[in-house]
């Protein structure tokens, strides 16, 4: 029998969210994720806590575009509208069995869906912020992610539970996490209160400020791996270029080849050599949708390789990645939008962040 799962599921509740008695917990997953939503409502249990679990059948965003006429494109789910505002804990697992299903429903029917949805996102950065509550989004392992990480499903099983440091050989792995977060608040403590950040290498010339902003330190608090740390970058400020070198993936869309061009904040010229009438879609999703809501540097050297999942991809040691859209106000972040959308760029070669003009990392590495 498999014990990571239960592992995995002690980890989120008692170190992730630290569920308290009395409180109510959200499990949002699907039916292939059924070992970890019963690892997880019984370690809710454990707690004294109550859990609620909000399951969707598999293949369900596609089978929703297919049937749902226009005017349900609007409709957000009421049992999840009551947890996003209303609960103490939310956990999100995601476990898709299919992962491309969405590439030919019309971007613009997804462009109105995903504006509808925005409040549940909104609520929880609003409620995270506020530390009204305490959310976690990971991933349990499906056969579909291992095909687009171009693993078996063994390997890829493995390549999750060692990566969150749920794997047999980890004895503990809170204390891993806690000690993962004390090394990395050295970085976040350097770097804050500074203002004028430069990113310099083959694949980017960019300035960006983030004076009054917060770096925040992310050790599997709100996401599961983890690794790296993050801001929100002044929303006006952002100048120059930027050619990511990983494929950029959203709501199961892959475009690749992307490349911005930012004056005073804004993309006044976006490109890619795959799928750019999506990009250049998901860019007028709304006003704010063209500004920056995120600026990060991965930390987790462990994941070395491209699995097609930004849960991973993002954290990978040795690139940054901005996300268009919306930020997270705990950073000072003002932008909000209905879309994030994360894009990564391998910083590993030739390549420098330079912060009011002190060289603080080269290379893929920290330099202080």
């Amino acid at each position: 029998m498999d014990t990571r799962p239960e592992k995995f599921a002690r980890l989120l509740v008692d170190y992730s969210t630290k569920v308290k008695p009395g409180e109510r917990v959200a499990i949002t997953t699907s039916t292939a994720a059924a070992p970890m939503a019963r690892a997880l409502y019984a370690r809710v249990l454990d707690k004294g806590a109550y859990p609620h679990i909000l399951l969707d059948v598999p293949d369900q965003d596609r089978l929703f575009y297919e049937h749902a006429p226009d005017e349900l494109l609007e409709f957000v789910p009421e049992f999840h509208k009551i947890a996003f505002e209303q609960f103490d804990v939310l956990i999100k697992v995601r476990a898709e069995t299919a992962t491309r299903s969405l590439n030919k429903i019309p971007p613009a029917r997804r462009a109105r869906r995903q504006k509808a949805m925005s409040s549940l996102i909104q609520a929880q950065m609003r409620r995270g912020a506020d530390n009204s509550l305490r959310w976690m989004s990971t991933l349990y392992p499906t056969p579909a992610y291992a095909r687009e990480a171009g693993m078996s499903y063994k390997e890829y099983q493995d390549f999750v539970f060692n990566a969150n440091h749920t794997d047999d050989a980890t004895p503990d792995p809170v204390a891993y996490w806690e000690e993962f977060g004390r090394q990395q608040q050295r970085i976040v403590d350097w770097i804050n209160g500074h203002d004028k950040v430069e990113l310099h290498g083959p694949n980017v010339d960019l300035t960006l400020s983030i004076k009054g902003r917060i770096f925040k330190n992310s050790c599997g608090t709100h996401n599961m791996p983890d690794g790296e740390i993050f801001t929100g970058p002044v929303e006006n400020s952002v100048n120059g270029w930027v050619r990511f070198t990983y494929p950029a993936i959203y709501q199961g869309s892959s475009v690749e080849g992307v490349e911005l061009k930012f004056e005073q904040g804004q993309v006044v010229k976006a490109s890619a050599a795959k799928n750019e009438e999506y990009l250049l879609k998901m860019l007028d999703s709304d006003a704010a949708a063209r500004y920056l809501g995120e600026f990060a540097i991965g930390t987790n050297f462990q994941i070395n390789r491209f699995t097609n999942s930004i849960l991973f991809d993002e954290k990978i040691g040795g690139t940054f990645h901005i996300a268009l859209g919306a930020g997270y106000p705990e950073t000072g972040s003002l932008n909000r939008s209905a879309i994030h959308w994360d894009m990564i760029c391998d910083m590993r070669a030739n390549a420098e962040i330079r912060v009011d003009g002190a060289l603080m990392y080269q290379n893929g590495q920290f330099v202080f």
